[in-house]
């Protein structure tokens, strides 16, 4: 294996590791991926002042997220499906987050529960809801989720309904992957995945499968999810499950200023700029277009976090610069996980980290309270606030 020196090194891996329809559901978007793209694209047309002649020598990174102590602004993004990147993959995405000292966040439709996390970590982490018909499992899982130490509450406001994945419906997407000979037959070229899998009792939804009422195995669990997502999910029930949780609560999914002034009417302490990954409505402004607008429409009364399109350590500098306060990745993490499993993901956030770094030091700065917009040339463009 060659010499990783890059997240695109730990994608390319990733990809002739993971069977393809776990690949393709973490690095896709939905119908033409236009908003996937913008999302990685529109941070390269964002461009750096470069300083000289400035004392750098003693440079941090350090930062803190919800009043939490950080490594570095960023902390690893709820992912659904992670443990079929790698097996018992969100155990090994905990694990590295926090050796390394930044913040995980554990998807509602995760493989491993949150009570694998709780048994295999000691740093509290952050469990990401998503507000279903049955209020009783959702009050359940907030439960759990307290049992669990977990230290914050990540609301997902932006997957009412599901956007279209055509790749995941070609693919007919499902945990574990059913026997068919197109499966089969790639699955014969993934031996590593097949043999961690085999290994592990970890292969359908952790957080639901015995805990929702009725849901007892895959078939059952197929009918409850296209049927429990709520289309009628308004901000009085970010109300309720801030009253349910009663602790710091993240509100994650938002674009618009208008939303984000709502956000913090609703008590929420954090809230993340996020398109969910370009995979919800295409056509929507990239992440980091949307961000500036936001800052400035609530940036005193909340914290601001961004997510999408992260892939170096220069983009998290330059989120920072626009005036995010913490930033997510999702798919780098992933293509980690996918890669080398804990030692990957670990090599992503270290590969960010020493960007991040350098980056400072090219602009003059030795700390990230320091960066913001003068780091920048010029104005980037603006989403409509």
């Amino acid at each position: 294996m060659s010499v990783i020196t890059c997240v695109e090194d730990l994608r390319l891996l990733a990809r002739k590791r993971v069977p393809r329809m776990f690949y393709d559901y973490a690095d896709s978007g939905s119908w033409t991926e236009s908003t996937y793209r913008a999302n990685e694209q529109d941070f390269q047309r964002i461009l750096l002042r470069q300083r000289v002649a400035v004392d750098i020598e003693r440079r941090s990174v350090r930062s803190r997220m919800l009043g939490e102590e950080v490594a570095m602004p960023v902390a690893l993004a709820p992912t659904g499906l992670t443990g079929m990147q790698h097996a018992d993959g969100e155990i090994l995405a905990a694990r590295a987050a926090e050796a390394f000292g930044v913040p995980f966040t554990l998807s509602t439709m995760s493989i491993c529960s949150i009570e694998d996390i709780a048994a295999h970590t000691r740093a509290p982490f952050w469990f990401q809801l998503y507000v279903m018909r049955d209020r009783g499992f959702i009050e359940r899982l907030i439960e759990r989720a307290k049992a669990a130490r977990c230290s914050a509450l990540m609301l997902t406001l932006d997957l009412q309904i599901l956007g279209q994945r055509h790749k995941d419906l070609k693919n007919g997407l499902s945990a574990p992957p059913k026997p068919t000979v197109r499966n089969l037959l790639n699955l014969a070229t993934k031996p590593r995945w097949v043999l961690g899998m085999a290994r592990t009792p970890r292969r359908s939804f952790g957080n639901i499968v015995g805990h929702a009422t009725g849901v007892t195995d895959l078939s059952s669990l197929s009918s409850w999810t296209s049927q429990q997502f709520d289309p009628s999910l308004s901000w009085k029930d970010v109300e309720w499950i801030k009253r349910q949780w009663g602790g710091k609560l993240i509100v994650k999914g938002v674009l618009d200023a208008e939303d984000a002034r709502l956000a913090a009417d609703s008590g929420a302490d954090a809230l993340i700029v996020s398109n969910h990954g370009g995979r919800q409505l295409d056509g929507a402004p990239s992440s980091i277009a949307a961000l500036p607008a936001i800052v400035d429409a609530v940036g005193p009364r909340l914290e601001v976090w961004l997510d999408g399109g992260i892939r170096s350590g220069q983009d998290v500098f330059k989120a920072l610069a626009l005036g995010a306060r913490g930033t997510l990745i999702g798919r780098a993490f992933l293509y980690g996980l996918g890669a080398m499993g804990e030692a990957g993901v670990t090599r992503c956030l270290e590969l960010i980290r020493n960007e991040l770094d350098l980056t400072m030091a090219f602009c003059g700065l030795d700390g990230v309270s320091r960066i913001d917009r003068r780091a920048l040339v010029g104005e980037p463009g603006r989403a409509p606030a």
